[in-house]
């Protein structure tokens, strides 16, 4: 009942909106007229207009940029006398002055010419609607701060409108079509997104995110890791001007969120912080599962049902700082953390049936978990800037801790007939610390040689600690003793000496970046367990990387690239330790596994305008020994683990699309298509999947009157393919509605609904092999709605500066089960 009034409410209110805007007059007087380069007579595309009232010629009543052909045509609510000016960068600004009335409602102005200036524009004027999107020869990034949605999405759900990126309905998130990519937090990785990208990303309120970049080309001086890309997301601590603070907090169906942000600058010295908490309660989930043994008769069908609920909290905090020692000396540092925890309770029942469908054996199961996760980093830059303008020297140092815990107690009661030892179904805990620790040196020089060439080197040691130690218990009795065979502690080190040399190249429409990267890897594996599998080994890792781009006109790109990005693998993929709390299901990973390796070319085209954006990239990858997980059959238990056994060629063709058919409305797509073939040729397990995959998004936003701003969004995506099996299909739909008060429109608030009329999404998924068929059904909690206020104070002019180079580690595949498999990145 409170979901149909709240939605009601919500388009009750969307309704009265649309109508007055509907009613309201747009204006019954016009200027128009073309303009035009006066030496070449071609037309001087998105020129910015303004239009001056002769009782106020210093406000301007209008401001609007010209189309993609020069051309102009405005409306003014007043009769009178008028002054409009167009300025455009490096072109004398020109003026014309005008007059409308009742008997001459239309003044058209001709042909207008524009002079070249003598002194280029220091940078270029934006009017209108801000563009979301920018693209540059090795990225594309979307501004999360200029979205209205922003302000009560999470940054989850903002992904969905980015360029080259795709989060399905269960939330897993690829780039460029690839689940293997990298995320930074204001270019600096943070190994903590390593094992949770989804749950951290759906946590972080997307206004607490300035911009997104999506670095699809990451070149030489990026670590050689992530296949997909890299995902950099620049937060607000990071990037707004001047002493502010801003508070804001929200409540949904689903949970409750707060957060606070704050600059000051005392002389020289400047410092940002920036902290968010959110809560999450989400209402009870479903799942179901079957599987069909091939290779047994008595245990053949096994069917799986059960619930859960889960809670949990999540914190994001930052500081940043800068000293400007002089002009031309500058010290930075900064702080992350990241934390969370979650509590899972479920129940469920297991029956195992024979051939014929008999019963065979049945148990009920009950639950208890709790997991931990977070992340704690430090980093350091002095930057020297030398009197050549863009010439500068680096020296950067980071530090970064990440435990993830978890504890699982399970339970186990009504069992009938159960064939194999009965120490499977014993009650049992585990507690798993698993951790990441980092130290990272950098030096990086830059020196622009002259106006058409530059050239970047650098240097880079890494000390990485990867750590797992897991106590088995099982109840005896009443008592819960320890299971010496499950319980193991593992360690890899790796320490990675890397160097890298960039050449970047702009002549005239032309550009071109080049570069080569040198990795070096020691690497040492302990078992305290097992000391005969104890080993050490080195190796090597050339990694080439080049881009060609042209500029066919003013706003449209062509750009051609190849790279080559290797993927380590991280702790969660690396873990022996094994799960066997699901007596039919056990998982595990692989310490055995090696570097993976992909190879990537890709074309785009991008042309941006004021009134139609598009990006458009045909990209082809393939990959030898593709790190994949895969499942089997053992003596009548599914295991699964990680092996380099994937043969990969995927070829994927992303478009996003952006029309302003006026200055109040903005309309978006983003869309993509895959063909991926998968290929397995080992003797354990042969094997091929291939097929197509599609996904869609669409956004409309709305400036309605009165500064209300409403948005209606939509999408879906078709089953994915992977080596055993596909996933499932999706659709969501949702709406926004928000308005900011007082001077300087410092107080917001927000109402938003998503999925209002399905309280549950369900997916499906299937998975197949010589031995056995799998498929699972899951509901997941869908329906979300919730009201979000955010106040703005404070007025002090002042920014954190920050060093040009600062350090990226973006080498480590990671994740775990039900992960979408990002991991730590990073960007510039």
């Amino acid at each position: 009942m409170k979901h149909d009034l709240f939605g009601l409410l919500f388009v009750l209110l969307a309704s009265i909106s649309l109508g007055t805007y509907a009613q309201s007059n747009q204006g019954t007087f016009t200027v128009k007229g073309v303009l035009v380069d006066s030496l070449t007579n071609e037309s001087e595309p998105y020129a910015t207009i303004r239009i001056f009232s002769s009782k106020d010629a210093l406000k301007p009543v209008r401001m609007a940029v010209t189309d993609g052909d020069g051309r102009f045509k405005e409306t003014l609510k007043e009769a009178g006398t008028y002054t409009i000016s167009f300025t455009s960068v490096g072109k004398n600004a020109v003026s014309r002055t005008f007059t409308v009335s009742e008997k001459n409602k239309i003044a058209d102005l001709g042909t207008i010419q524009m002079s070249e200036s003598s002194e280029m524009l220091k940078g270029v004027e934006v009017v209108a609607q801000k563009p979301l999107v920018k693209a540059e020869v090795d990225k594309v990034t979307y501004s999360i701060e200029d979205d209205p949605d922003s302000k009560t999405n999470s940054t989850l759900e903002m992904l969905r409108k980015v360029p080259l990126v795709t989060v399905d309905g269960e939330d897993n998130i690829q780039v460029n079509g690839s689940s293997n990519f990298k995320v930074h937090v204001n270019g600096k990785p943070n190994s903590m997104m390593s094992n949770n990208p989804k749950e951290v990303l759906k946590s972080l309120p997307a206004n607490s995110v300035k911009s997104i970049e999506v670095i699809t080309d990451p070149g030489a001086k990026y670590d050689a890791e992530g296949i997909g890309g890299i995902l950099n997301i620049i937060t607000t601590g990071g990037g707004m001007q001047g002493y502010t603070a801003t508070l804001n907090a929200g409540v949904s169906n689903n949970g409750m969120n707060a957060g606070a942000y704050g600059t000051v600058q005392v002389g020289k010295f400047t410092v940002t912080g920036n902290y968010s908490f959110n809560h999450n309660n989400s209402p009870r989930s479903y799942s179901e599962s079957g599987r069909e043994d091939y290779t047994s008769e008595d245990y053949k069908y096994l069917n799986s049902e059960s619930s859960g609920k889960n809670k949990g909290n999540f914190q994001f905090g930052s500081m940043e700082g800068s000293y400007e020692i002089d002009t031309l000396n500058l010290v930075t540092f900064s702080m992350q953390m990241w934390g969370g925890s979650n509590k899972y309770n479920g129940a469920g029942t297991t029956q195992m049936l024979n051939a014929q469908r008999e019963h065979a054996y049945s148990y009920h199961t009950l639950s208890r978990s709790k997991y931990g996760f977070g992340s704690l980093g430090a980093n350091f830059d002095y930057q020297h800037s030398f009197k050549k303008k863009g010439e500068y020297l680096t020296f950067s140092y980071r530090y970064s801790g990440s435990p993830n815990n978890s504890e699982v107690y399970t339970e186990y009661d009504d069992i009938k007939d159960y064939p194999y030892d009965m120490d499977y179904l014993r009650n049992q805990h585990y507690d798993n610390d698993a951790r990441t620790d980092e130290h990272t040196f950098q030096l990086d020089y830059v020196n622009p040689i002259s106006k058409a060439h530059e050239i970047a080197v650098g240097a880079k040691y890494i000390l990485r600690d990867n750590q797992s130690d897991t106590e088995y218990y099982k109840d005896y009795n009443g008592t819960y003793q320890v299971d010496e065979d499950l319980t193991d502690k593992y360690e890899q080190t790796q320490n990675i000496l890397a160097a890298y040399a960039d050449y970047k190249l702009k002549w005239k429409k032309f550009g071109a970046k080049a570069g080569v990267r040198y990795e070096h890897t020691f690497m040492d594996v302990e078992y305290a367990k097992l000391a005969e599998k104890n080993f050490e080994t080195d190796f090597d890792d050339v990694v080439p990387s080049m881009m060609l781009s042209y500029q066919l006109a003013p706003t449209k790109t062509i750009r051609a690239s190849y790279n080559m990005r290797i993927s380590r693998p991280g702790i969660w993929y690396l873990n022996p330790f094994r799960n066997t709390s699901n007596p039919t299901s056990i998982s595990y990973g692989n310490p055995d596994l090696e570097t993976e390796k992909s190879h990537s070319v890709g074309l785009t085209f991008s042309s941006f305008s004021a009134k139609f954006n598009v990006n458009a990239t045909l990209n082809y990858s393939f990959i030898d020994n593709g790190i994949e997980r895969y499942s089997f059959m053992n003596n009548g238990v599914m295991e699964s683990t990680y092996g380099n056994i994937g043969h990969t060629k995927r070829t994927r063709l992303s478009l996003w699309m952006n029309w302003n058919p006026g200055k109040n409305t903005r309309i978006s797509i983003n869309a993509g298509g895959t063909y991926a073939d998968y290929k397995s040729e080992e003797s354990y397990l042969k094997q091929r999947n291939s097929g197509f995959s599609g996904n869609m998004f669409l956004n409309v936003q709305q400036t309605l009157p009165w500064d209300l701003r409403f948005s209606l969004y939509g999408g879906g995506s078709t089953p994915h393919i992977s080596l055993q099996g596909k996933g499932s299909s999706f659709s969501y739909y949702g709406m926004g509605l928000s308005r900011s008060f007082l001077k300087e429109k410092r107080l917001t608030i927000s109402l938003n609904t998503s999925n209002l009329f399905n309280k549950y999404l369900t997916f499906e998924s299937k998975t197949s092999a010589d031995t056995f068929t799998s498929w699972s059904k899951s509901k997941n909690p869908n329906r979300s709605y919730g009201i979000n206020i955010s106040w703005r104070f404070g007025e002090l002019k002042a920014q954190v500066k920050k060093a040009a180079r600062s350090i990226n580690n973006d080498d480590v595949k990671a994740g775990g089960e039900g992960n979408s498999g990002g991991s730590t990145g990073g960007g510039e």
